[in-house]
């Protein structure tokens, strides 16, 4: 099963959290903090949106930066996805 996003959605698979600090301490699970990173696994086709015409800029394959809370957990065979607005989105790591 594949998820194909509607309108300026996007589809996310979060990098793994951090599990040691640079000092090298091991983080318990409940110390890690919310990955900000994550690599685009499918993009909508954009469109009229709320009235206004929306430009896809990013790709499938692209790792964005976004906000901590931002997005719709959803869980598929397994493994745990994010769906997010594009406009939720704060950078493209290059």
């Amino acid at each position: 099963m594949t998820l194909k996003p509607l309108g300026d959605r996007v589809v996310l698979k979060f990098c793994e959290a951090e599990e040691a600090t640079k000092s090298g301490l091991l983080l318990t699970s409940a110390a890690q903090e919310k990955p900000q990173t994550a690599e685009i696994l499918a993009v909508g086709p954009g469109g009229i949106v709320d009235g206004k015409e929306v430009k896809m800029e990013v790709k499938v394959g692209d790792k964005v930066i976004l906000s901590k809370y931002a997005g719709t957990e959803v869980k598929l065979d397994g493994e745990t996805y994010t769906i997010i607005r594009q406009s939720e989105i704060l950078a493209i790591v290059e």
